[in-house]
């Protein structure tokens, strides 16, 4: 890995950060705003980690822009805070050999709730970047998309992946769908007719690598009631994408955060129908057996899941080919291999909240009180909270933290009722009661973490490279 231009670097660490511009052949400082003096003979700039820094870094380095990642094997690693970059930079140089890495990851959920910017989370994830000298590929996820306003605040910032979710148009439907029923899809935006697509499906037989997988009308008659108005959505989200955009991106689509699993058949209905209506993707999350929730190990039987991940990476490739992608994938470390393995590695990993858990505990080991007080404000907003997240801890087994000595802090960031918690209230913590602006408790956790930054850094890099070994090329 090549070295940054020696001329652009920043200085200090967490939020006791500048960038410092020096200028020589390869770099004009007339772009950087700051304070320019005299050194070594030269000019060097002294300034803030802004906006318009940000912009001017990228501009002047190639590898600070992110770029579509493709078939690539990529795993994201979201930072509620903008203060893991680096961390995240070294767990991919250290364990995720071959893996690219999306260091601005963010969902319109989580910047809505942390009133970030989607300009704030990609020149956070640069100058992380930049500090920690990688100079490889990086993508960008504007993750959890919803509507055009979304996507349209995030090409303004420069992601260059697109998450498009239509999880909120995907129905509940019963087993038997009637004509009545199928007659009050869209049709008119499905540019189709019922009579049309059963035609179409009519004795599909889909032959993969090692199987032949049969659709019968049922199974499309279903498919079609469940995830029609989703196709609709999906596809106007796309088409409005694409006539925005003006540089090359790419886009995923999720339907994960659902409440029934996305069976076989309904992964090849939607799919043929997105192809139909013109769409390109690169990585398509289904909502997988088991329950993948926040913050935890898997939930279900991981041989089911394994013959469930083959068969939906059969169709991937022979309909795409597209990569599957695991949200809330973090610390689901016992289905690594086993997924790096049934897709060939043709995956896509997201993290997100596991990273603010490293920050949460590194306040645990140094600064107990802040603690103490994050974990309160955290079970108090625990009920309003989980309503946006797949999560199955009980109130009642989160003990009041006055009952645990400092000692023991550490431990309720570990156990599953505590973390899950810890890892849905990030709102109620880092805002203010009124959302007027970040809370008291986040400017002393960013303190916490600044004062103490090689061991957060380290904690993350240890944290994060779990998660990347089993899916890096040096793991075969």
């Amino acid at each position: 890995m090549s070295p940054q231009p020696v001329g652009l670097t920043v200085v200090g660490v967490g939020d006791f950060r500048r960038l410092r511009v020096a200028a020589d052949e390869a770099i004009s400082i007339a772009s950087f705003e700051g304070t320019a003096a005299e050194s070594g003979g030269g000019v060097v700039l002294e300034g803030p980690l802004s906006k318009a820094n940000a912009a001017a870094a990228r501009a002047a380095v190639p590898s600070l822009r992110p770029e579509p990642i493709g078939l690539r094997t990529s795993v994201g690693v979201g930072d509620r805070l903008g203060l893991a970059t680096s961390g995240h930079a070294r767990a991919f140089r250290e364990s995720g050999e071959g893996i690219v890495p999306v260091f601005a990851q963010q969902s319109a959920r989580e910047m809505d709730r942390l009133g970030r910017s989607p300009q704030q989370v990609m020149d956070d994830a640069t100058f992380g970047i930049l500090q920690a000298g990688w100079t490889r590929a990086v993508g960008a996820d504007a993750d959890h998309l919803k509507s055009t306003a979304d996507i349209d605040r995030c090409l303004d910032a420069g992601f260059t992946s697109f998450t498009l979710d239509p999880g909120e148009h995907v129905q509940e439907v019963s087993a038997d769908i009637s004509d009545t029923a199928l007659a009050e899809l869209p049709w008119n935006e499905l540019e189709d007719d019922q009579q049309s697509m059963l035609r179409r499906y009519a004795g599909l037989q889909l032959e993969t690598e090692n199987s032949s997988l049969s659709v019968d009308e049922s199974d499309i008659r279903r498919a079609a009631a469940k995830y029609g108005a989703a196709i609709v959505q999906t596809v106007s989200m796309y088409r409005h994408l694409m006539d925005a955009a003006s540089y090359p991106v790419e886009v995923e689509v999720s339907v994960d955060e659902t409440e029934e699993v996305t069976t076989l058949a309904e992964h090849v209905y939607l799919a043929t129908e997105m192809k139909r209506l013109g769409m390109k993707w690169i990585s398509f999350a289904p909502r997988y057996v088991g329950s993948f929730e926040k913050g935890v190990e898997y939930i279900g039987d991981r041989e089911i899941l394994f013959r469930s991940l083959v068969q939906h990476s059969q169709i991937a490739t022979v309909l795409g080919p597209y990569k599957l992608s695991l949200h809330s994938g973090s610390d689901k470390f016992s289905i690594y291999e086993l997924a790096a393995k049934a897709t060939d590695r043709v995956v896509h990993l997201k993290t997100s909240g596991t990273s603010y858990l490293v920050a949460v505990e590194t306040a645990a080991r140094f600064a107990p009180q802040l603690f103490r007080e994050i974990y309160e404000v955290s079970r108090e907003a625990f009920r309003a909270a989980r309503a946006t997240y797949q999560v199955s801890a009980q109130f009642d087994r989160m003990p009041a933290v006055a009952s645990v000595v400092d000692d023991r802090l550490v431990d309720l960031v570990t156990t599953f009722d505590t973390r899950q918690m810890l890892h849905v209230g990030y709102g109620a913590v880092l805002r203010t009661a009124d959302e007027a602006g970040p809370s008291e408790r986040s400017f002393a956790l960013r303190e916490v973490l600044s004062t103490n930054n090689d061991a957060y850094q380290e904690a993350l890099a240890n944290h994060i490279g779990a998660h990347l070994r089993p899916f890096s090329q040096e793991s075969n």
